[in-house]
């Protein structure tokens, strides 16, 4: 009897240990052939194993109607490469990530960002780590009341693709044609690689290019931060304390769901406005959006970002005039001034002067300290987003 049940177990524990192994071989998932892992492994510190690039939304945002986007892992392992390449500027000085880096929420730290020839930007680099989902923002996911969110401080851009675009053909920032970057690209042996996995092709085409690097920016998607965690905690509800938080961090959120998100959105995924003018001037040298409309009433519109990660991009505002948070919620709270296209949420009550909050010290510390909740660790730090050259 003794040996029967010794040998049943020990059967019991083979087929376990099989399907240990089993469970291991089906999970590895070989990528490149020993030809082709040599190649790009000259230069790319990437895994001979598919990383997921697959975004997985929280259930708050889900009841919001948003849909994770569907990220091809070849691409946005090509696109990551792209990001991070230098070779994408004319005289291989910058890359995308010069000016957009993980540690700061894929921002900035200066004002103005210096472009391949070492003049500056002529406006403050936005955070491609502020968003919830940047997909959904322009395909319809993330709307409110018909509103959809686009790219740049003034919205030109309708695609992450053509936001790439101009980008690398901007004679400041990167001064690329793409014809002659898809010619360079080609030359490379690791590249050759990457593109048959991502496009069944080694002939490298401009739009293949900004495609990549649009489904590597679509998977820098920020949930895991602790307003997340609070916000799940309540069933998804902006408007209640959350247990996670301290009693100024609450504070905090209230102030600003009543006085900031009827722009930025309670739910910190959502944002109900597109544009605005924000008061930061009287007469605005930089039209903005008007600019671009070559309307009026669009002058001194800007984008009305996201603000995911906050406590990480500084400085502040379309021209980076602001070096903290604190000088933020001062504009806001005092400083915010009067011009014709000033928006109605920023006036007084009959609508003829500026708005003037008058917080308290403690209110606007405490507005600081909600923001500073907003901070997704994971994401700066994750090793799918970071450099992958060695």
């Amino acid at each position: 009897m003794k040996t029967r049940t010794l040998l049943s177990l020990f059967a019991l524990l083979s087929l376990s240990l099989v399907s240990c192994v089993k469970d291991n071989v089906d999970v590895r998932n070989i990528v490149y052939t020993d030809d082709e892992y040599a190649a790009i492994s000259t230069v790319l510190n990437l895994p001979n194993d598919r990383v997921s690039f697959e975004v997985s939304l929280p259930q708050h945002m889900k009841n919001l109607g948003m849909t994770p986007p569907a990220i091809s892992d070849a691409k946005a392992t090509l696109g990551r490469v792209l990001f991070y390449d230098k070779q994408l500027s004319r005289n291989l000085s910058v890359s995308c990530a010069s000016c957009h880096q993980q540690d700061l929420a894929f921002a900035d730290s200066k004002r103005f960002s210096e472009g391949f020839n070492g003049e500056l930007t002529l406006r403050n680099s936005l955070a491609l780590g502020s968003v919830a989902n940047f997909k959904s923002s322009y395909e319809g996911g993330s709307t409110f009341n018909g509103q959809q969110q686009f790219f740049f401080w003034d919205e030109r851009a309708h695609s992450i693709q053509e936001q790439s675009a101009l980008t690398l053909q901007d004679n400041i920032e990167m001064g690329m044609d793409l014809n002659d970057l898809c010619q360079r690209l080609s030359e490379e042996e690791y590249y050759r690689v990457l593109f048959r996995k991502a496009y069944g092709t080694d002939v490298i085409q401009p739009a293949l290019v900004t495609e990549a690097l649009q489904e590597f920016v679509n998977a820098i998607v920020s949930t895991s931060t602790r307003f997340d965690e609070g916000i799940s905690s309540v069933n998804g509800d902006p408007f209640r304390n959350f247990p996670n938080y301290t009693q100024a961090e609450n504070m905090g959120r209230n102030l600003f769901v009543q006085h900031c998100s009827s722009c930025h959105g309670a739910n910190m995924s959502i944002s109900p406005e597109k544009v605005a003018n924000n008061g930061l001037d009287e007469v605005y040298g930089d039209e903005g959006v008007g600019g671009i409309t070559n309307q009026l009433e669009d002058i001194g519109k800007f984008k009305v970002p996201f603000l995911r990660n906050i406590a990480l991009t500084a400085p502040y505002m379309h021209d980076g005039r602001f070096a903290t948070l604190e000088e933020v919620v001062e504009h806001y709270n005092s400083g915010i001034k009067m011009s014709s296209n000033l928006d109605f949420r920023l006036r007084n009550g009959d609508g003829s002067a500026p708005l003037r909050l008058n917080l308290t010290q403690q209110e606007k510390d405490a507005l600081v300290a909600f923001l500073n909740t907003l901070t997704d660790e994971a994401l700066v730090t994750a090793n799918r987003f970071s450099d992958p050259f060695k």
